[in-house]
């Protein structure tokens, strides 16, 4: 049988643009682990294994990260999922757990990028992306820099197919962007009209400037431990529990469409697996921080994660279901789009968000009695990370 999980202590960095503190990303994880393990309230010399994640960095910089916070001769894994890497380090940091492996697991992430789009690092071997990119481009003619190409395409053939406007994936930035403006954390923190979202610089259409993440500096960590490690150590009253977490690759399905080779159907599946595992279904979450590296890619997760039915989310949007007084609250935090995504660390600084409203602790950000929690990271290339919380104390 096994264990039970928890999440018993967050903490995080402020997101920063690139090169505008005078930081490395040793300084992020000492910030981010060392806030992480306070909140637990445990030392790092009680902790016994430690997954780290990033995806722009030497070989072992996980280990140098958390020297930082201790040398104790404790495994330390490096991981690097893409723009889901902090997730897969809690992924399988919460398997470790869950297996009897361990009882008290460090999940952290960090990223210090370079200014300016995306770039590969090693341009003399196949990209990872290339398979993705190439079965794209038969759809749609390839447009530089891919990433916004990609989840642009899809969003193009979201409105094709089903109708969805311009205006209705605008209203997700308008929304990401003024739910920031109570994220001490966030990259960015300032509120836009619907026609400043709109009239922004056009990236690739439907997608202007203000409905793309940027990219970011920072860490995020998390303190995952066992029922008896909490119950030894008196955590339960502050801690989470995760009851449902799956991870799904690319599939055979995935080539099919340009909706399909951003990751719909990887969530799909993990959304499913997650509901069936925790016992729940869509209607009984209250807060959901997911993937919102686009907008496009936030209207596409909703349809994916079974908020609606597919081809509905821009009815989501235009009835106001997806922000404060609707039936969810996506991204309380801002999101991507304006709270930042440094690719390592996004997935941690998730699971910190979701930690804080499910113990009521977001200040002017939380979501009234908030109960169920669900996170959505993903990387292209590809995976998916979806998880459920619960409080400990219920």
């Amino acid at each position: 049988m096994a264990n039970r999980v928890f999440v018993a202590g967050v903490g995080m960095t402020k997101f920063e643009k690139p090169g505008s503190r005078d930081w490395d990303y040793p300084d992020m994880a000492r910030e981010a682990g060392g806030a992480a393990l306070a909140d637990a309230g445990v030392g790092y010399d009680l902790v016994e294994q430690a997954f780290v994640g990033y995806v722009y960095g030497e070989s072992t910089s996980g280990q140098r990260a958390v020297y930082e916070l201790g040398l104790t001769g404790i495994p330390v894994v490096n991981v690097n999922n893409n723009c889901s890497t902090g997730s897969t380090a809690l992924f399988l940091a919460a398997q470790a757990v869950r297996g009897g492996l361990a009882d008290c697991v460090l999940a952290l992430g960090f990223e210090k990028m370079q200014k300016g789009s995306l770039a590969s690092t090693y341009d003399d071997r196949e990209q990872p992306l290339m398979k993705h990119i190439l079965a794209l481009a038969e759809l749609r003619e390839f447009a530089a820099p891919p990433a916004p190409w990609m989840f642009g395409a899809a969003g193009r053939e979201h409105m094709e197919r089903y109708g969805t406007t311009v205006e209705q994936f605008a209203k997700i930035g308008e929304k990401n962007h003024r739910h920031s403006v109570n994220n001490p954390y966030a990259q960015f923190q300032d509120a836009y009209t619907l026609r400043e979202i709109l009239d922004a610089k056009e990236i690739y259409p439907p997608l202007t400037r203000l409905q793309c993440s940027p990219t970011s500096d920072g860490s995020g960590a998390a303190v995952i431990v066992s029922e008896r490690f909490l119950e030894r150590h008196d955590l339960a009253g502050k801690a989470v529990e995760i009851v449902g977490q799956s991870m799904v690759t690319d599939m055979t399905n995935t080539f099919t469409d340009a909706i399909s080779i951003v990751g719909a159907k990887m969530t799909a599946s993990a959304a499913e697996q997650v509901y069936s595992r925790a016992g729940i279904g869509p209607s009984d979450v209250d807060v959901i921080e997911l993937h919102d590296c686009f907008s496009t890619n936030e209207l596409i997760t909703y349809e994916a994660l079974g908020l609606c039915a597919e081809g509905e989310g821009g009815k989501l949007v235009d009835a106001g279901d997806t922000t404060y007084g609707g039936r969810w609250v996506v991204n309380p935090s801002g999101g991507l789009i304006s709270k930042g995504h440094p690719l390592g660390a996004t997935g941690l600084a998730q699971c910190a968000e979701l930690t804080w409203q499910l113990r009521g602790s977001a200040d002017n950000r939380q979501v009234d009695g908030a109960k169920v929690a669900l996170q959505h990271n993903i990387g292209l290339g590809g995976a998916v990370v979806v998880t459920a919380y619960r409080p400990a104390e219920r």
